[in-house]
């Protein structure tokens, strides 16, 4: 069996220590073999800068995906041509910095991984057509030998689902993010792994991991103003999909859902 790893929206510090804390354990239960993060919110909620990006790996990632968010921090800009193991949405404008696929090889089946981003709702971004892009990408798979994975960041539900039946025992995986809520929808479709959402790594207590009392203000005033990051109650969110080695397709899903307590440092 290929157990492959795919976590929750790193969210900024908190995020960062529950991973340092939970990653290692969570991977040697569950035998993983390869592990894939969303990272845009790893830089105290709001992209990722390139000394994040370079953390990654030494925590135990193998590969992560962003969208939106990715570039908020100016570094990212040209550090991800410089970082191969971290994607852009493979649908955003071709000449968008950074690579938006990867194929590796597990336990000597090949994958195709890539990120794509939906058009739903997601209006601050110029992205082509997700559907018509997963097509091609379904394709490339076909010519490279290699079973699709999708890591899809799409604002809605529906959007994400439709996905699904649309990939359905084509791909090994739908894998939905965005919203940083676990969701209990994991199944396997004809083969094909899906969750609407992973979820978050980072403070569960909060909103998408940030202090609530700021965020309630913003809604209540409608006044710009700072997220802060929350040091509530530590979680780690994933979904963990088991692959058959033979075939490449989904056989498992399971969502994990860990607790981690969380030290809030001294100068924040």
């Amino acid at each position: 069996m290929i157990n492959i790893l795919f976590t929750g929206e790193i969210t900024g510090r908190p995020g960062i220590q529950c991973i340092k804390v939970l990653l290692d354990k969570i991977k040697k239960e569950n035998d993983v073999d390869y592990t894939v993060s969303n990272c845009e919110g790893m830089t105290n909620g709001f992209g990722i800068g390139k000394a994040h990006a370079s953390q990654l790996a030494k925590m135990g990632v193998n590969l992560s995906c962003g969208a939106e968010k990715l570039f908020y921090k100016i570094d990212m800009v040209e550090g991800i041509t410089k970082n191969p193991f971290i994607l852009r949405p493979y649908n955003m404008n071709p000449a968008t910095p950074g690579k938006s696929f990867r194929i590796v090889e597990i336990k000597g089946k090949k994958f195709l991984i890539a990120n794509l981003i939906g058009n739903s709702q997601m209006n601050r971004i110029a992205a082509n057509n997700a559907f018509l892009s997963a097509e091609r990408l379904l394709e490339k798979a076909e010519s490279e030998n290699a079973k699709l994975i999708i890591f899809f960041h799409a604002a809605t539900t529906a959007e994400k689902n439709t996905m699904l039946y649309f990939l359905k025992g084509k791909a090994a995986a739908v894998i939905g993010t965005h919203t940083k809520v676990l969701t209990a929808d994991a199944k396997v479709l004809y083969g094909t792994a899906y969750i609407s959402d992973t979820g978050r790594v980072g403070a569960f207590y909060s909103v998408s991991g940030f202090e609530s009392q700021t965020e309630i203000r913003k809604y209540m005033r409608a006044i710009p103003e700072r997220s802060h990051e929350c040091w509530s109650e530590g979680r780690f969110d994933g979904v963990l999909v088991s692959i058959d080695e033979e075939s490449g397709m989904a056989v498992d899903v399971k969502t994990i859902a860990e607790r981690c307590t969380l030290e809030r440092p001294e100068n924040g």
